[in-house]
């Protein structure tokens, strides 16, 4: 991934090779152009030159792996403050051929909200962060919400006006709306309420001509592609959001279980039980390695349970008595707490943060941890032998820098269509895996180490998994499975091997779309639909 980058006069050669001007400056033009649109407009636009440049680029980057001197950089970074700056900064970049990256929350898996891996692009990075406003309406149980506010700041919105309202979203609170909506937005109200892209009813977007369309405008065709289809029809700026009914107290648990404490046999019952239990309940099991507590110098398996119950724990504990009495759950495993309570706390934050901590767009998932994720979908139960497998390839690396996350389906997930939106991930999933590395040592051979040892986990899961083909989850993007051309140049054949992962068959539906939308495939990234113009 990491690749050299050329130095900064070689850039500016490149660019103004690009625009055929001979300005020492190769942003100028696009400045002129931006200030021709809004006389106040280049007060927004940071420069290299400008020395809040760095701090600004660095400031949403969630994955340090991208944060070295070897990542392409934008040539500016755009903060538009109003609707208008956005119409502007696409005429002026289609007039002048800079591609655009959009940036919201900055989680973006491999980096491409702002950055590439091709050195040579000219590109801007449209940095929403200005773009967060949220108006909840309780009577109607809506809600619209600019496309660069956090999942945090929207949660805190609705709770300050309702403890028994939420939206079916991630569990991150620094995540940003514009791409985790953009790509379906899972959370632990999935089973009960479906994802995030599901229960979106209006937005908000800027098309390839600068024009400003909702629902209405954009017809029935673009906006089932911005619910999971991802950011690569126009730059959504707003969602308008159906709010969901929650109980005003909700029930948050944790077990965990070592190999010793038998593990391997709950975590495989775990599999015939998670998406037969009520659609109240939600299950994520995190499976790492760690320090054996019983045995010095020496590693273990643990299983972490995390649940939450749309409800109290008087009725979660006799359910998962008889449903699931393997896990041996008690009441001291678990805590009350309101909906939005229980953000903070799958977060990892302790129990008696306030609120206000969703409102804290600095924090990082993996702290100064590099990581590379990758994602899967289980249809059939893994046998015990698969685990013994998996506990195998954990031991491999050290403690706590490996592990799956398992997200438990079923209930809601498998009552919507496959076509209803882009995300087609739905009945016949048991769970879906995310498997991921971490890693706090610097340099490519650090690097390479862990993401070998990924990609040989994710091999190693071959025969467990969906196929035909195997299924990925768009917001874990992952390269690995395919990828356009450097700068994004779209080919329709390529781009099926990673899209049908991502998409099944909605991927071609998405292609025709894109073709009416964006003929020219402006908008644009390495991983980005095709239109089909792009057919070679």
């Amino acid at each position: 991934m990491d690749t050299a980058h050329p130095s900064f006069p070689i850039l500016v050669a490149l660019f103004v090779l690009l625009l055929g001007v001979t300005s020492s400056q190769p942003y100028e033009e696009f400045l002129q152009c931006l200030e021709f649109h809004d006389s106040n407009i280049t007060s927004i636009v940071y420069t290299r030159a400008n020395s809040s440049f760095s701090s600004l680029l660095e400031s949403s980057i969630r994955n340090p792996r991208f944060d070295t001197s070897a990542t392409p950089k934008p040539l500016l970074i755009f903060t538009p403050r109003q609707i208008s700056h956005i119409e502007s900064a696409i005429r002026c970049s289609r007039a002048h051929r800079i591609q655009i990256r959009v940036r919201s929350g900055g989680h973006d898996y491999e980096g491409l909200s702002y950055s590439t891996i091709s050195p040579s692009l000219t590109f801007l990075v449209l940095d929403l962060r200005n773009l967060r406003a949220i108006q909840v309406d309780v009577p109607s149980k809506t809600a619209w919400a600019q496309a660069g506010a956090t999942l945090g700041e929207l949660y805190y919105a609705i709770a300050a006006e309702s403890r028994t309202l939420a939206f079916p979203a991630g569990m991150w609170p620094t995540v940003g709306l514009g791409g985790h909506i953009s790509g379906g937005g899972y959370g632990s109200l999935l089973r009960k309420h479906g994802i995030a892209a599901d229960n979106v009813v209006d937005a908000q977007v800027v098309d390839v001509e600068g024009r400003i369309l909702d629902r209405a405008s954009m017809g029935e065709d673009l906006f089932w592609a911005i619910r999971g289809g991802g950011n690569t029809f126009g730059i959504v700026i707003a969602w308008k959001i159906k709010l969901v009914p929650v109980p005003a107290t909700v029930t948050a648990c944790t077990v965990t279980r070592t190999l010793e404490q038998n593990a391997t046999e709950i975590v495989h019952r775990w599999q015939y039980v998670v998406d037969k239990l009520p659609n109240d309940v939600f299950f994520m099991v995190v499976l790492n390695s760690v320090a054996n507590p019983v045995q010095a110098n020496a590693t273990t398996i643990q299983a972490s349970f995390n649940s939450l119950y749309l409800g109290g724990i008087e009725g979660l504990i006799p359910m998962m008595d008889a449903k699931f009495p393997d896990l041996g759950l008690r009441r001291e495993n678990c805590v009350e707490m309101s909906w939005a309570k229980s953000i903070l706390y799958f977060a990892g934050f302790p129990l008696n943060s306030p609120l206000e901590s969703l409102l804290d767009r600095t924090i990082s998932a993996t702290g100064s941890a590099k990581f590379k994720g990758k994602s899967d979908y289980v249809k059939e139960p893994i046998p015990i032998s698969g685990f013994e497998g998996i506990w195998e390839k954990l031991k491999e690396v050290g403690v706590q820098t490996g592990g799956l996350i398992l997200a438990s389906y079923g209930g809601k997930m498998s009552e919507i269509p496959e076509s209803s939106i882009p995300f087609p991930h739905r009945a016949g999933n048991i769970y879906q895996v995310e498997e991921v590395a971490f890693w706090v040592e610097d340099g490519v051979e650090a690097a390479d180490g862990y993401l070998n040892w990924l990609r040989g986990l994710y091999e190693y899961m071959t025969p467990y998994v969906s196929k035909n083909p195997r299924e990925a989850y768009a917001n874990y993007r992952d390269l690995d499975i395919g990828r356009n051309g450097g700068g994004g140049e779209g080919d329709y054949r390529r781009a099926r091997s990673w899209g049908s992962s991502y998409y099944k068959n909605n991927f071609d539906r998405l292609v025709r779309v894109k073709t009416a939308v964006d003929p020219a495939n402006f908008f644009r990234n390495e991983q980005s639909i095709p239109p089909l113009s792009s057919w070679r």
